[in-house]
Order: structure tokens, then sequence, then C-alpha cells
């Protein structure tokens, strides 16, 4: 796999954790779902979170999101940790899209992405020039001119996915966070928006994180992976998890092979 980075020395870290544990509090009673989770993002960098269902990936994503609580362990932005960053300092640092249906599907294209900018409008909501630059600058970067004045209930669902990753993206966060970003699009489709998530990356040097069951195409296309495995969460280059043999054994290899010289999976039959 010929997917070594060239270390930049303009990258710097901006998110990072180490020894997480995620999981849920309810009546005082905790509920772990992963521990031992630990990586640095840097600047500029696509990662993808991987692992089998219910490992956790949701979990961790709302985690560094800050719509959840760690159970235990240091989250950091800018080496300071996320419990003392303020709500607004949050919302100018981290922008997040979850798999939640959006409720006001009336809106327009261009009204939901404007939606972005609430961190930065006064108490009535008002748009500055700023805002409004924010704004075409992510309808553009996303390619939805054609789209903007159409409302959210006529779009497919990849046009609607890019719509909330402009959202996010005129939120002019340094991290933006996807959960399953791919879910309901075809092969093309898919390719698409994760290409669009690395040329973002690559051009505005913004970190993105997003959980994916597409682990072909993120070791195609991720500068970084994290591996929820319930164990030791290996992180690192998709060529470096390959050599180090961790997609191996992701799944059971009585039914699903890991091919290292393709980066691909194959049914065992």
């Amino acid at each position: 796999m010929k997917n070594k980075l060239i270390n930049n020395p303009d990258q710097h870290s901006v998110l990072s954790a180490q020894n997480l544990k995620i999981g849920y509090t309810a009546k005082k009673q905790h509920t772990q779902i992963g521990s031992s989770i630990s990586f640095t993002a840097n600047t500029g960098e696509l990662i993808a979170i991987i692992g089998v269902n219910g490992a956790g990936k949701s979990t961790l994503l709302r985690t560094i999101g800050n719509v959840q609580k760690a159970l235990a362990g240091e989250l950091h932005i800018r080496n300071k940790n996320i419990s003392k960053h303020t709500p607004q300092e949050l919302a100018l640092e981290i922008s997040l899209v979850l798999t939640e249906k959006i409720a006001s599907k009336n809106l327009t294209v261009l009204e939901l992405i404007a939606l972005g900018r609430q961190p930065y409008t006064n108490w009535i909501g008002s748009l500055s020039d700023k805002d409004t630059n924010a704004i075409q600058d992510a309808i553009t970067k996303v390619g939805l001119q054609d789209l903007k004045h159409k409302k959210c209930y006529e779009l497919s669902d990849g046009q609607m996915q890019r719509v909330m990753i402009a959202r996010a993206l005129s939120q002019d966060t340094s991290i933006m966070l996807l959960d399953e970003p791919t879910t309901h699009l075809d092969l093309y489709h898919k390719a698409n928006i994760l290409k669009l998530l690395k040329s973002i990356a690559y051009t505005t040097q913004k970190t993105i994180l997003f959980t994916t069951h597409e682990i072909e195409l993120a070791i195609q296309l991720c500068d970084k992976m994290l591996l929820i495995n319930g164990k030791d969460n290996p992180f690192g280059q998709p060529c470096e998890l390959i050599e180090q043999k961790h997609f191996d054994s992701l799944f059971p290899q009585d039914t699903v092979m890991f091919d290292a010289s393709t980066g691909t999976f194959r049914v065992k039959k």
C-alpha cells in the first residue's frame, strides 16, 4: 500500500485523547463501551474511526463532540482539557454532523447551511458580511450552487449529506466530526463524499474525524485510522495498520479474510 505520509512540519496537534474510557451514565451507574483509547489528530488530517457494530464508534464521536462525557481519561483540544472549554468555545472549535434526521426539512439548502453560523451571530441571529461570505464559501466548496434554493425535502440522500457537510463547514471550526456520513449511499456517492472530505481537510487544514463501515475506502483515502477493537484500539496510518496485521483480526476469520496486498476484505467460501 503506497499511502505513507510525508511529515508536514506545519502540522500540529489539534485534538488528543489519552486512555479514554467511553460509555453512558444513568442513575449514577456507569455502562462502559470502550476503554484504552488514545490518539493524536493533527491539522489537515482525515481520520476514520472504524470497528465492528457496537464497538463504540458513535459513542466515541459523541464524547469527542462533548455530547456525552467520558467515563475516564483525558481529552484535549489544543492541549486544553475539553472540560475546561465553555460551550461557546467548543462551538467555535468543533462542528458535529450526527445521523439523526433533521427536523426542519422545510428549510432551503441556503437556510440550513446558514444555521452553521449560529455561534457567531448576535441574539437576533442577523448575519454579518463575514457570515454571508462563510456560507457562500461552504456552498462553493461542497458544490451546491445549483441546489441552494431547493427545499431540503427535495434532495436525495447524497445531496442532503453534502448540505450537512456544508453546514459544518460554514461553522468554520478547526475540527469536524461526522457520524457515518456515507450511510444509505451507493459506492459512487460514498467515494465522492469521502473524497470531498479529504479535499476539505487538505485545502482548509481542518481536522476531520468520521465513523464509517467503509473500511476499504477509508484505507485508500484517509491519513490515519483508529480501529476500535475492544483491546488496544490501534491508531496510525493505514499502511502501518496493515503492516502490523490489525485488520486481520477485525472480523472472525472463518467468514471474512483481509488481503494485505490489495487492502480489501474477502468472504471466505
